[in-house]
């Protein structure tokens, strides 16, 4: 069975739809590490009253580099035989350290429509504003495999929602964030199933 690490930040509405997902029997995989670089992240509370093991390095005031700080998660992943991490909500961007580690079984959820919208800055309430004044009639959220390069992975999945002129930032973060919670567990079932396959840099669902 695959065995699944999540990072999150925050509030940990993903976490929540992985563990849900999980629950149901979605997918062959166990969360078996909830992980952030906040203590009082809710998302470690979720971890708790789900008893799953959670675990949290400070970043605020960390003395070393963000290589070193990423050594230490990396050795914890691999302590608990972790086989894919999924970042949900986790405001840190990864180093080389841990990307050449966990080549293609690092997954990222975004909420847009990867390549646009993307990169560094682009997150959260920013990304909805930018969807809105650009007058954009589309948007979504986009499941991809991290590489060295903000949002630039390959595409796994993406869900789509229509934006209309009356939608405000909060409204948008309300329909983008439902699509969110029913492609990232889709992405991590089809993971561990072995359906994902990447090829000069693309992915290809098997069937």
């Amino acid at each position: 069975m695959i065995k699944i690490a999540v990072f999150a930040s925050g509030g940990g509405t993903n976490l929540q739809a992985l563990l849900d997902a999980q629950e149901t029997g979605l997918f062959k995989g166990k969360i078996g590490l909830v992980f952030s670089n906040l203590p009082d992240a809710k998302a470690l509370e979720r971890a708790e009253t789900h008893r799953v093991e959670s675990v949290a390095i400070t970043s605020k005031g960390y003395s070393g580099s963000r290589e070193e700080y990423d050594k230490e998660v990396l050795r914890l992943c691999q302590a608990k035989k972790i086989d894919l991490i999924c970042l949900a909500g986790y405001m840190r961007i990864l180093t080389p350290v841990l990307i050449k580690a966990y080549e293609y079984r690092i997954m990222n959820i975004h909420p847009a429509l990867l390549p646009k919208f993307g990169g560094e800055g682009m997150y959260g309430h920013h990304v909805h504003e930018a969807v809105i004044k650009a007058k954009e009639k589309e948007s979504g959220a986009t499941v991809h495999f991290v590489i060295e390069g903000v949002d630039a992975g390959p595409i796994i999945l993406q869900g789509h929602v229509k934006v209309f002129p009356t939608d405000t930032p909060q409204t948008l973060s309300e329909k983008v964030l439902k699509v969110e919670h029913l492609i990232y567990p889709e992405a991590v079932r089809l993971f561990c199933e072995k359906k994902i396959i990447v090829n000069e840099g693309k992915v290809r669902i098997i069937p």
